[in-house]
């Protein structure tokens, strides 16, 4: 199992039956695959609809998510413009985001969107998602893929939005943001909470009720 897949998995877990859920691109978007038995959400794309489902056997062009993939539609979904998407969001009628990240921090700010003197895709839903979403997740390999700590005592790239993340998942660990920072509560199988420690600038709390991280079989 790869780290993506053991990220999407555990942040499945965090779904509750019936919540309105945003799928950031990428990594995100593989959440749903993993929905435990019992647990049926509402996937709604800020471009313009709810009920996303996979795609058919025959791609329709009209219908893409707001990454620009084909997707399909549930019975009972339905389309709309982005005034009424982006009011769903910032209405706080999404129960659950999870976004990518570049850079998280100890204080639940969220780095996702650019870095500084490279290419900058657009911005597109994440600032409204993370501070109208109920719950914001994000999802993301714990290090960069030069090594380097992605989970730091403050963002040095731009923010996304300032102290709203709630839980953050990585193939090493589940951590939450509290008010007296951030926990770690979960731990991959055969994985060390010193080498965690090891690839974390942040000051890590590590709950005294520390477990495995769950749904990875």
């Amino acid at each position: 199992m790869n780290a993506k897949e053991i990220i999407a998995r555990r942040v499945a877990l965090e779904m509750q039956d019936g919540d309105v859920v945003n799928l950031g691109i990428g990594l995100p978007t593989m959440v749903a695959n993993y929905l435990p038995e019992g647990i049926s959400v509402i996937l709604q794309s800020e471009n313009g609809f709810v009920g996303l489902c996979s795609v058919g056997a025959t791609p329709d062009d009209n219908l893409v998510n707001a990454g620009g993939q084909h997707c399909g539609i549930q019975l009972g979904g339905a389309t709309f413009d982005s005034a009424m998407s982006f009011s769903l969001i910032r209405g706080g009628h999404v129960d659950v985001t999870v976004l990518g990240g570049l850079q998280v921090d100890q204080h639940g700010n969220l780095a996702n969107w650019m870095v500084p003197g490279k290419m900058v895709p657009g911005m597109g839903g994440a600032m409204d998602l993370v501070t109208g979403a109920k719950k914001v997740i994000v999802a993301m390999e714990h290090c960069a893929k030069d090594g380097t700590a992605k989970i730091l005592k403050e963002c040095t790239l731009p923010l996304t939005g300032k102290g709203k993340v709630n839980v953050l998942v990585t193939e090493l660990g589940v951590f939450r943001v509290a008010p007296e920072g951030l926990i770690l509560e979960e731990i991959a199988p055969g994985v060390e909470v010193e080498s965690i420690v090891a690839k974390t600038e942040a000051t890590l709390i590590i709950s005294s009720d520390l477990k495995t991280m769950q749904n990875l079989t």
